[in-house]
């Protein structure tokens, strides 16, 4: 049997090789969403647009106004969206745990319908705070409903009250698109894409986003402990009311970027945490950065891959993760029914 040093070492260990193999995968795929498109770029080409920008070359215009500003929406989508799904399987100890199965994403969605209709000369940030404002009222529907009867609050009742809030805000979102003319509009985000997203915009979500994650790793800790459970965690002198309100403004924060950028994809935070969780264990330190970085990897595959699969035209990455992501869901579902029989 293994010392805890030694295990603590090897844990180390296992955490620095899948940041490795995953930084390299990142970046291999972030030069790949550059040059592949509906006109495919050389690299010596993206260098040059770097580096030695030229406005008068319609390729580098291309590459400094679409491509990588569209990059670092994935980067950031994907990251915010894995590190959310990690968050909330931990605090709430649900496997099945998502902003998108939840009710979150679309929450926020309906916020961003009410804010087309009723403030058409709205800013960035006003868009942010409605999704931020729409997507905590979903969340305190969500956790309302699971929590009624007898039994409380359990992993497929939560599941379940986060799929009715997310079709009651999808209707209410389509209401909204079909009585104020915000049929294309709305049908942009709704679809999932980063493209069209400007640099302005991304320094503006930028802080929040930085921010977000600082605060996820400090909370990483407590999360773990938190992940036994509230009677081990309160034994250890961990303040579950606390951190747990502490984890939910984070996920609030995410999603709502998230959304404002890319639109209701779900499945990212639930895929993402499952994956580094065979590869680093269940210490939430390692746990948060790893889904971090494997979520920002996932969601630039998926668009990339949306932009290659019928050429010139995209397929939005909300459909490639529901490809991914149903079937997985469906066989996460099937093991905690088999764990609850």
């Amino acid at each position: 049997m293994k010392s805890k040093p030694e295990q603590k070492r090897r844990g180390a260990m296992y955490f620095t090789m899948c940041m490795v193999i995953g930084l390299g995968l990142t970046v291999v795929m972030s030069v790949a969403s550059i040059i592949f498109g509906a006109a495919d770029m050389t690299i010596a080409t993206v260098w040059e647009a770097i580096y030695r920008f030229d406005p008068m070359l319609t390729e580098h215009q291309i590459i400094q106004t679409m491509r990588l500003p569209r990059t670092v929406a994935d980067l950031i989508v994907g990251c915010s969206l894995a590190v959310c799904g990690a968050i909330m399987q931990g605090t709430t100890r649900n496997p099945l745990a998502d902003s998108g199965l939840m009710g979150i994403s679309s929450g926020a969605t309906f916020a961003i319908a009410l804010c087309l209709a009723f403030l058409p000369g709205y800013s960035y940030w006003q868009m942010m705070l409605f999704a931020c404002l729409g997507a905590a009222l979903a969340t305190s529907m969500t956790y309302f409903t699971a929590s009624l009867g007898n039994r409380g609050m359990t992993p497929q009742r939560l599941v379940l009250a986060g799929l009715s809030i997310s079709m009651l805000f999808g209707a209410l979102s389509q209401y909204l698109a079909i009585n104020y003319n915000l049929g294309r509009a709305l049908t942009f985000w709704t679809a999932g894409s980063t493209a069209g997203i400007k640099w302005g915009e991304l320094l503006i979500i930028s802080p929040l986003f930085v921010g977000g994650i600082l605060l996820a790793l400090m909370l990483s800790p407590s999360i773990t402990l938190l992940s036994l459970g509230d009677d081990v965690a309160s034994g250890l002198g961990i303040r579950s009311g606390l951190v747990k309100g502490l984890s939910t403004f984070v996920v609030l924060v995410l999603t709502g970027l998230a959304v404002v950028v890319v639109g209701p994809v779900g499945f990212v935070g639930l895929i993402t945490p499952h994956i580094v969780r065979y590869m680093v264990g269940v210490d939430y330190r390692y746990i948060i950065p790893a889904a971090a970085l494997y979520g920002a990897l996932l969601t630039i595959s998926a668009d990339l891959a949306g932009r290659l699969i019928n050429k010139p035209f995209e397929t939005p990455i909300a459909i490639i993760f529901s490809i991914i992501g149903v079937p997985y869901f469906l066989f996460l579902a099937r093991r905690q029914r088999r764990r609850y029989e």
